[in-house]
């Protein structure tokens, strides 16, 4: 309410205090002489401009807090708000400015002056420190200068003034919480523009919802950039996918025709016109080929003939002897030839070519290709086509893949005319060409599930662009601005309680992976909508992402009441809930921090409220915990055993063992795979998933490699083992996903390999299933780059992941060992028996050796070996044994 002062007549204030109860006026004027009424006439004017200029102070910041939603860029924010705030006063010359205290600069986004001008946006701090500006970002105060009191104000704050003089100049800071980040402005030139206290007090008020309005463009802008950015990228990799399929599909087409080509000698049988024409067929699919024929040398050396010819404009031709026509020239050179009009004639200069075969190119217009027929080294003969057309003229790609196409052309005529040995030569070629087939085949799969992949990642950023509030709720940002308050307020004020309390969804995924992500997203919002009846009006309600939402509850009475509130939401929560038609139930799990001073920052609070949720759900969900200090005791031990292992690491106090793999038919030993154990000083020994849990958490993983892999050159280096010592012995080990993640990786461990003058061929590398599923997508460049410098690649524990049979197929692996749970269960589990006769089955057609693992009886080891598997791992077998490094 505005107040707007008292008038001095007394029945005057009696008739404005009537009129504030809403009194008629006839009831008043009744009271009232004309004279006392005309006398009220000014009063009541004033008091009308004073309702109205209070009535456009409201309706500009509606309109300031409208922006933040109809304006999408900051660059049209700034001029709406002087747009705005010039409603209500004179602001000609206004400004905006920011202040990067990282950087130091000061950078006026906004800047309207009739007499300054700034030429760069962005100012060094230093330079307007001292300055009227500065003065407001260095103390946060805002600054009221007229012309009468300048001076006396600037000598007073040890200001300085810079640029043009204003007759007056009013400042307030743009807060954000208690951080000062920037100014606002406005000034007069003009002595008959002045500014007052209530001038002041309106853009202090203003300013505070200005920063608000500012922060949500800035933040929708940043968004919509990242989104049109991430959209350009995948359509470039799109079109580089693309580009690559086109590439590989005229390779196809290539190697298609090459396998018909192969073909023809064996499926012609004894009929060399048709398989002439055939092979004239195939080439025009690749070249436009209207007129083809094939010319050899005589037996005398002498004559040309022509077993196949044909020709549009000549339909017969005869052997002739050899002279300077074109063939000729091909036979001479050795090499593939184009020939143009303009290139007979030089040919014909040079007395390469004679004048007959010269005028009749010209006036035929030809454009004319030959190749070579190359045998062994030895010219046979050439193919030769050539175009009659003004429109069609060859190019050197066209020439290029005549060249390329000939050296298999001449290879089948030799076929055709070969014994027993060039046939079984040409079936070892057609099983070639149908393999590279098949893994183009394969590879065009691959790319076509690469690009419908990235396709629907593309349409979920379109989706995401369209649901960035999805339950209207604060977010992370300002749910920790609110909760820094609530700290400074806990401190400076003891007596008042706080709480944070972090809640998170039960089976949430399973709704989403079920009913899909749009009642997923009509199930959060549901949520959000119950979770804000069973809180008060003041406390405040956030959602941190996904499925995980946390309240800010003050100024309650006892610890009592939090409870009662945290029982409220999970009995709320635990209702059913009605989805596209069906009955879905969910629950939540609950952790409470109380505010206590001796925290020291926002996140620290939602750490232990996050740590108290998660021991909610260790305990069966459904319910709440309070943090107390024994899980930040819990916390501090598991950071203790991850300092332990790091130490443990830096000083190499590992254990290695040596666990040989053997094929059980003969007992002759494979390789040796190399394993580390680590004792932990209070813990034991760790077994094998919880020491590489540790190394994954800690980020050690690549570390862990290195020393895994000095310990295997070790191993090959010197007779460390029962079976070391020879040319032929192998090492595994165990390496994580790291190297195959990028080609580089992989090419810097080979390096490093023979670095150490160790045979990659003695080297055997083993990945765990799991590991692979992650970046399965990026594995296989990498995976045979390993692969073509010789060493053995593994894949570990088979069976234990969702893509097993994808990776058979897909990758080239020399072993699979399959995990070691299906062999403790095949003495009882003829499902799991007939799992690995299956993928033994495979094994001969795929290329690759099988081993079990964990074989730790007799039974297993027989029952095993009359299914046919040959090799094998185990402490049936063997145990493992210790390996004492070198030092």
């Amino acid at each position: 309410m505005v107040y707007f002062g008292a008038i001095k007549i007394t029945k005057n204030r009696l008739f404005v205090h009537a009129l504030s109860n809403h009194t008629p006026i006839n009831n008043i004027s009744d009271n009232l002489s004309i004279e006392e009424l005309r006398e009220l006439i000014p009063q009541l004017q004033q008091l009308t401009e004073k309702y109205k200029h209070s009535e456009a102070i409201q309706k500009s910041l509606f309109d300031i807090s409208e922006l933040a939603s109809s304006v999408g860029e900051l660059s049209r924010l700034y001029p709406a708000i002087h747009e705005i705030i010039g409603r209500f006063m004179n602001a000609q010359n206004f400004y905006v400015a920011f202040y990067d205290q990282i950087n130091e600069l000061i950078d006026f986004v906004y800047f309207v002056d009739q007499f300054d001008e700034v030429t760069l946006r962005q100012i060094p701090a230093s330079e307007l420190m001292e300055g009227f500006t500065g003065y407001i970002l260095r103390t946060g105060n805002h600054l009221f200068l007229t012309e009468e009191t300048r001076e006396a104000q600037l000598k007073q704050i040890n200001v300085k003034q810079i640029g043009s003089g204003p007759v007056d100049w009013i400042g307030v800071p743009l807060k954000r919480g208690n951080q000062v980040i920037g100014a606002m402005v406005v000034q007069s030139y003009d002595k008959s523009i002045r500014y007052n206290q209530e001038d002041l007090d309106i853009l202090l008020f203003v300013s505070q919802h200005i920063v608000n309005t500012v922060d949500r463009v800035k933040s929708r802008e940043m968004n919509e950039q990242t989104i049109r950015e991430r959209t350009k990228q995948l359509q470039s990799i799109n079109e580089e996918l693309q580009e690559e399929i086109n590439e590989r599909q005229k390779v196809e087409t290539l190697q298609n025709a090459l396998f018909e080509i192969s073909e023809l000698s064996a499926s012609v049988d004894g009929n060399m016109a048709d398989f002439y024409a055939s092979l004239h067929e195939v080439i025009a699919r690749l070249i436009s080929a209207p007129n083809c024929y094939i010319a050899t040398i005589s037996s005398d050396k002498k004559r040309l003939e022509f077993p196949y010819y044909s020709d549009e404009v000549n339909t017969l031709i005869e052997s002739r002897e050899i002279g300077l026509g074109l063939t000729e020239f091909v036979l001479r050179t050795g090499s593939a030839e184009l020939i143009n009009p303009s290139r007979v004639k030089e040919l014909t200069e040079k007395n390469e070519v004679d004048a007959v075969t010269a005028k009749n190119m010209l006036e035929q217009n030809n454009s004319w290709l030959g190749s070579p027929l190359v045998v062994d080294g030895e010219i046979s003969g050439v193919i030769a086509i050539q175009s009659y057309s003004q429109d069609e003229h060859y190019s050197l790609r066209d020439l290029e893949l005549l060249r390329f196409v000939s050296h298999h052309i001449a290879v089948a005529l030799e076929r055709k005319r070969s014994s027993d040995a060039v046939q079984r030569y040409n079936q070892q070629l057609t099983e070639m060409v149908k393999e590279r087939t098949e893994e183009l085949n394969k590879t065009n799969q691959y790319l076509q599930k690469q690009i419908e992949e990235r396709k629907a990642i593309q349409q979920k950023l379109v989706h995401d662009a369209h649901h960035d509030a999805l339950t209207d709720l604060p977010n992370r940002t300002m749910f920790n601005a609110r909760l820094s308050q609530a700290l400074a307020n806990k401190k400076r004020y003891p007596q008042n309680n706080f709480a944070v309390v972090f809640i998170d969804l039960d089976r949430f995924k399973q709704i989403n992976d079920t009913i899909g992500h749009h009642a997923g997203d009509s199930f959060l919002i549901e949520v959000a909508s119950r979770i804000n009846h069973c809180i008060r009006g003041h406390d405040l309600l956030a959602r941190l992402g996904g499925d995980e939402f946390v309240i800010l509850l003050d100024n309650f009475e006892s610890p009592d009441d939090v409870e009662i509130i945290s029982n409220r939401i999970i009995n709320s929560i635990a209702a059913p809930f009605v989805l596209d038609g069906r009955e879905i139930f969910s629950g939540a799990s609950i952790g409470i921090a109380y505010l206590e001073s001796g925290y020291q920052s926002a996140s620290e609070i939602v750490r232990d409220a996050d740590a108290a949720m998660y021991q909610a759900k260790s305990q069966g969900r459904g319910q709440y915990v309070v943090f107390d200090l024994t899980m930040r005791k819990k916390l501090l031990e598991e950071l203790e055993i991850e300092t332990e292992f790091r130490k443990a690491l830096k000083s190499e106090a590992f254990d290695v063992y040596s666990h040989p793999v053997f094929d059980m038919s003969s007992d002759n030993h494979i390789y040796d795979e190399c394993r580390v154990r680590w004792v932990n000083p209070k813990l034991g020994v760790m077994d094998r998933d919880s020491f590489w849990q540790i190394a994954e958490h800690s980020g050690l993983v690549v570390e862990m490699d290195n020393f895994m892999l000095k310990a295997a050159f070790a191993m090959l280096s010197k007779a460390l083992t029962a079976y070391g010592g020879g040319t032929h012995y192998k090492v595994a080990v165990n390496l994580s996903i790291h190297y195959l993640t990028h080609t580089e990786a992989a090419v810097q461990l080979i390096q490093d390999i023979k670095e150490q003058q160790i045979d990659p061929k003695r080297l055997i590398f083993e990945f765990d299933e799991n590991d692979l599923n992650r970046r399965a997508q990026f594995s296989l460049p990498a995976i045979k780059h390993l692969k073509r410098s010789g060493i053995k690649l593994v894949l570990d524990n088979f069976g234990s992941g969702l893509a097993s049979l994808s990776y058979l197929y897909s990758y080239p692996f020399d072993f699979v060992k399959v995990d070691h749970r299906f062999v403790k269960t095949v003495p009882r589990s003829e499902r799991n028996l007939k799992l690995i006769q299956s993928v033994l089955a495979m094994s001969e057609q795929l290329k690759f050796k099988l081993i079990v693992s964990g074989i730790t009886d007799k039974e297993q080891a027989d029952l095993l070996n009359s299914v046919g598997c040959q090799l094998g791992q185990g402490p049936y077998l063997e145990p493992p044994s210790q390996v004492i490094l070198p030092d």
